[in-house]
């Protein structure tokens, strides 16, 4: 199945603005995040006791940031994104460290494995982008359909009532040798929020550690892009729909409460 191109199909949008994107802070807290997913999955590992590598669908994947983490832990990770740059620098990371991952170019409104996966997950802030809301729905149910009986699935994403909480209009600030530059709006009555995302390079040698290879290095450069936002009982909603039989909702990776010191939205729906 095939599917228009969007904003995300750019694979020049991802090549330049990774530096920024994955900054150190969200290198740094990989094996906090991990430590939750195999806590909410219920199959944390111990070395040398296991007798069954677990199976995990990592969607839009990126560099492999908590693909390689679970890998390195004894799961077995496959990776699914639509930007062949970041794959190759996953792919091969992976080969450096002789981790057994497979990673997979696809579009995750079409990839799926009829009840292969014991968990899957959609980390930072990754759902909600394409055009047709139901495209969101299509992918929950892929998913769905990926788990084996029992499996469950971790979307990371920002919640309604945060983004409303938290909101402001724009923000400057200095990141891998660029000034950043972004500026902020509800749209649909806050169905979506508007992002415009300037790059202005600062200084050179900006291309370092976690990147992928060959990054091109333009002066400037924007992007505009909208994210669907879920209110908690919303996302909840939708996974009901696509199939799951219970849901959880977290107001972060310690699995605070969602409430009003909610800091991201953490939906675990299980099948």
């Amino acid at each position: 199945m095939s599917f228009k191109p969007e904003w995300f199909n750019d694979e020049d949008f991802w090549k330049t603005y990774a530096p920024v994107i994955f900054d150190e802070k969200h290198w740094a807290e990989v094996p906090e995040v991990t430590d939750s997913v195999e806590r909410l999955s219920g199959l944390k590992l111990c070395k040398g006791t296991a007798s069954y590598q677990p199976r995990v669908l990592d969607i839009c994947c990126g560099m492999g940031r908590i693909t390689s983490e679970l890998a390195r832990r004894g799961w077995k990770a496959t990776g699914v994104d639509i930007t062949e740059s970041f794959l190759e620098t996953a792919r091969e990371d992976a080969a450096y460290e002789n981790l057994d991952i497979e990673y997979v170019l696809a579009d995750t409104r079409s990839f799926k494995r009829p009840l292969y996966f014991d968990t899957a997950i959609d980390l930072y802030i990754s759902f909600g982008y394409f055009e047709n809301q139901a495209d969101d729905l299509l992918v929950t149910r892929n998913v769905f359909e990926s788990l084996k009986d029992g499996g469950c699935f971790i979307i990371e994403t920002l919640g309604k009532e945060i983004a409303v909480r938290d909101f402001t209009p724009g923000e400057e600030f200095e990141r891998a040798g660029f000034t950043v530059i972004t500026e902020y709006e509800a749209e649909d009555s806050w169905a979506g929020l508007k992002n415009r995302w300037v790059l202005v390079r600062s200084s050179p040698g900006n291309l370092q550690g976690n990147l992928p290879r060959n990054m091109p290095a333009p002066a400037r450069i924007e992007k505009t892009f909208t994210q669907r936002l879920y209110a908690a009982t919303e996302l909840r909603a939708l996974l009901f729909e696509a199939g799951f039989a219970a849901v959880e909702l977290y107001g972060g990776w310690d699995e605070r409460p969602y409430d009003q010191n909610a800091v991201v939205l953490i939906a675990v729906g299980r099948k």
